[in-house]
């Protein structure tokens, strides 16, 4: 067993590896009733195109069978369905999708055992047939629809798609209506089979625990027979975007839109770099920000500017997105924001400022049990250790933030995506 310790946060992080290669991951955390449990493979979205491990041919799926999946392992051959037997004990249970991984979680304060049993037990054993599969395409189809309504979900995708010429990060999470249809119960139990295998999985726990008898009780449990995983092949694109603007128009009130910058996948340096995106998009944009102000002030923004920094394996981009009836206006003011802050360089005080403030946001996920879970699961799969984010912050200097201002924020690489009003003129 391997610990991991934080003094300067007082955390602990036992992980063991087991023979088979599943992984156990053990946070524990006194002085609170809550438990939560995440069983995550590594299996996203992006996972389309990938060559078995017994095979050098290369295998195509529709796009959306990571999140079919998902939907598809609560049910049980015994006609059962686990997300029912979790909350009649009382459990509250989950799943999710991402470009990366998809995870099966729950959260208790009683019958934890019981429901871990539960989550182990459908997890490692699939049950799919013609007709349960069919009745599920019915079901993703509604759900498709419904984000194909919601403009804050279209004007997302919309910017993934002036970004990304090839790469399936433009696509739908839960895929198409047209490529779902071609999904059947031999695609679902094919990448099942390629994907989840011990060696890709991991089992989170975030609660009070004894660790070591935690996961020597977990290890009995642990059934899934060792498999080498599919290799993924990764879509490789040249480094520009695909589109400067995409624009559409919905039965919305206020225009909403969404900026990105397109920056180079994170090779080395993953967290350093990721951090110093975050504090130069609070420094720039953060509500304590001139920028931010003049928005406001001027009325060229509703509720909050937001700003994120996401990245994988092989994508990365910064995003600001925002509503406004003045979105010309917006955008000249955002760049001259990056224009004059590359001339004038960054102020000190506002260098500490932001550097504190996400400091601070960041040790308080610590205090959050659902939170750090999920925290922890996710940077797994990104091969970073969470309290890498707590040391990197004492090493970024205000001039490597301004070194990396100046190779993120280019107009090459720069895209809009905006839904706007239907009666709009624009």
């Amino acid at each position: 067993m391997q610990i991991i310790e934080n003094k300067l946060i007082k955390e602990k992080i036992y992980i063991e590896k087991l023979k088979s290669g599943f992984t156990i991951m053990c946070i524990p955390k006194t002085n609170t009733r809550k438990k939560y449990a995440i069983c995550a493979v590594g299996y996203g979205s992006n996972d389309n195109k990938f060559i078995k491990s017994d095979e050098d041919k290369e295998t195509i799926i529709p796009d959306g069978v990571a999140h079919f999946l998902e939907h598809k392992l609560f049910e049980q051959e015994n006609g059962t369905n686990s997300l029912d037997t979790l909350s009649a004990l009382g459990v509250e249970a989950n799943a999710y999708t991402t470009n990366d991984h998809t995870a099966y979680l729950f959260e208790c304060t009683n019958n934890f055992e019981e429901a871990l049993a539960e989550l182990l037990k459908y997890v490692q054993n699939p049950y799919f047939t013609n007709e349960n599969v069919e009745k599920e395409k019915g079901i993703i189809t509604q759900e498709i629809n419904m984000y194909n309504d919601e403009p804050d979900w279209k004007v997302y995708i919309n910017c993934m798609k002036a970004l990304y010429k090839i790469n399936p990060i433009r696509i739908d999470v839960a895929g198409s209506v047209e490529s779902i249809k071609k999904i059947t119960k031999d695609i679902l139990y094919e990448c099942y089979n390629n994907f989840y295998v011990p060696e890709n999985m991991i089992l989170t726990l975030v609660g009070d625990f004894n660790p070591e008898q935690t996961i020597e009780k977990i290890k009995t449990k642990i059934t899934i027979k060792s498999k080498l995983k599919a290799q993924v092949i990764e879509e490789q694109e040249e480094f520009k975007i695909n589109k400067k603007e995409i624009s559409e128009k919905m039965d919305i009130s206020t225009s909403i839109f969404s900026i990105a910058y397109k920056v180079n996948p994170i090779e080395k340096e993953k967290v350093k770099r990721s951090l110093a995106i975050e504090i130069l998009l609070e420094i720039l944009f953060g509500e304590s920000s001139k920028c931010y102000k003049e928005l406001y002030e001027r009325g060229l923004i509703y509720e909050n500017l937001s700003t994120s920094f996401e990245w994988g394996r092989n994508y990365a981009h910064v995003l600001i997105q925002g509503k406004s009836e003045n979105i010309k206006e917006v955008e000249k003011l955002l760049k001259q924001t990056i224009k004059d802050s590359e001339k004038q360089g960054i102020e000190e005080k506002n260098f500490e400022r932001a550097k504190r403030k996400l400091y601070g946001m960041y040790v308080r996920e610590f205090n959050n049990v659902d939170q750090e879970a999920i925290m922890f699961t996710s940077n797994y799969f990104k091969k970073v250790n969470p309290f890498e984010y707590i040391e990197n912050y004492k090493i970024i200097s205000k001039e490597y933030l301004e070194k990396v201002q100046k190779e993120v924020f280019k107009e090459e690489n720069y895209v809009i995506s905006c839904i706007k009003p239907k009666e709009s003129d624009e």
